[in-house]
């Protein structure tokens, strides 16, 4: 299939994630009090917006749909998972840290060679990937200049030698 003609702007970015959950409560047990992320905005108990840094909202959530819902299908059409990016590799290494000692199970990690990730899911099912960015000079590239992604073993320990 031929690429489009047509250019997305440079600065142009995806905003925030909006989620149907099945509990109110349980998805800001998560977002809130794990992940961090703040509430800007709550509907009772049918919706909630959070945010970092006092954005308008990162991640919406809400029950409209799916009060009560079973857990999202692993085979199922839809979001394979959304992507968290930190500012820096130790904040990375501080979130890992954090999902550690509170015992939250992991579902997997990995160096992308553009930015080291970590996986998990959130209590509806919903895949969530926290991850950092490496320096744009220091993404791989094939031969002939483009990009050069790849999944390998994330070096757990040299990412927690961030936070000595």
């Amino acid at each position: 299939m031929p690429e489009s003609e047509f250019v997305a702007p440079a600065e142009t970015r995806i905003g925030h994630v909006h989620l149907k959950v099945s509990n109110i409560d349980r998805a800001l047990e998560f977002y809130r009090d794990l992940l961090g992320f703040q509430i800007t905005e709550r509907m009772g108990d049918s919706a909630v917006f959070l945010s970092a840094g006092g954005y308008h909202h990162h991640i919406g959530l809400n029950t409209w749909q799916s009060a009560n819902a079973s857990k999202a299908s692993q085979n199922g059409v839809g979001l394979f998972h959304t992507a968290i990016v930190f500012p820096t590799r130790k904040n990375l290494a501080e979130m890992l840290q954090r999902l550690h000692e509170k015992g939250y199970p992991l579902t997997g990690m990995a160096d992308h060679g553009v930015s080291e990730a970590i996986y998990l899911d959130d209590p509806d099912g919903n895949g969530v990937e926290l991850y950092w960015d490496r320096p744009r000079a220091e993404w791989p590239q094939k031969p002939d200049g483009s990009l050069r992604m790849y999944t390998r073993r994330l070096d757990v320990n040299n990412l927690l030698a961030e936070l000595l």
